[in-house]
């Protein structure tokens, strides 16, 4: 079994990639830089290579050596805070990544999907729910990648491809480490979150993991929360 994690050197997809790797699969994760992809731990069947999911020619040339795929994980993203998505270029930047480049990535993945009989598994995000008023252009294009999800589920699903996504919840990671430390903000997630603690990358995986298992055979087109119940209040 293999699988491509995008954005997967770090946080969440690196969280994803290791339960893969636990599961049985052999993994491929990309990152946006040659320092990304330098920096991930040395571990047996797992690979990394460059990827910019903005870029058709780099999209293409990161599927290229698969000859079937058992899984697709999308997990590149990007986020800028503090209101800076109110400019329409950084707008734009945002959507191209997070919307049309997990497009492009399950547009060229397609046929090998189809000759696995594969699934994709999207991150949306809380976001998908709620409205997001400092960060709303990641809000739009996480609201997207819900609703593409159900799109390609519906379109596909007669070539044996499962499409889902996941909507993780306050997850402890490098991107939030800020909201981490401080004691205020954390303490107001915490009082949100019935579970009453962080998420961790590793509680992703296991949700991606199931859902591109045989376990979920009858499953597609799900945004899956995976947030401690926070959805949920």
């Amino acid at each position: 079994m293999k699988a491509l994690v995008t954005g997967g050197t770090t946080g969440i997809g690196y969280g994803i990639a290791t339960a893969m790797l636990d599961a049985g699969y052999e993994v491929t994760v990309t990152g946006l830089t040659d320092e990304q992809v330098s920096e991930v731990p040395a571990r047996q069947h797992l690979s990394a290579v460059k990827l910019d999911v903005t870029n058709a020619a780099s999209v293409a040339a990161v599927l290229a050596p698969f000859g079937q795929l058992t899984a697709l994980i999308n997990c590149a993203g990007i986020i800028f805070r503090n209101g800076a998505e109110y400019n329409i270029d950084t707008f734009q930047k945002v959507i191209d990544v997070n919307l049309t480049g997990t497009m492009r990535m399950c547009v060229e993945a397609r046929p090998k999907l189809a000759a696995a009989r594969g699934a994709i598994v999207n991150t949306a995000s809380m976001l998908s729910l709620f409205g997001g008023p400092a960060v709303p252009a990641y809000t739009a294009s996480k609201g997207g990648v819900a609703q593409l999800t159900k799109a390609l589920a519906v379109a596909w699903a007669a070539e044996g491809i499962r499409v889902n996504a996941i909507a993780p919840g306050w997850i402890a990671t490098t991107l939030t480490r800020g909201l981490v430390e401080d004691e205020d903000k954390s303490a107001a997630i915490l009082s949100r979150t019935p579970m009453q603690r962080w998420g961790e990358p590793g509680d992703i995986g296991g949700a991606a993991v199931f859902l591109c298992s045989e376990a979920a055979r009858f499953i597609t087109g799900a945004i899956l929360p995976v947030d401690g119940g926070y959805a949920a209040v």
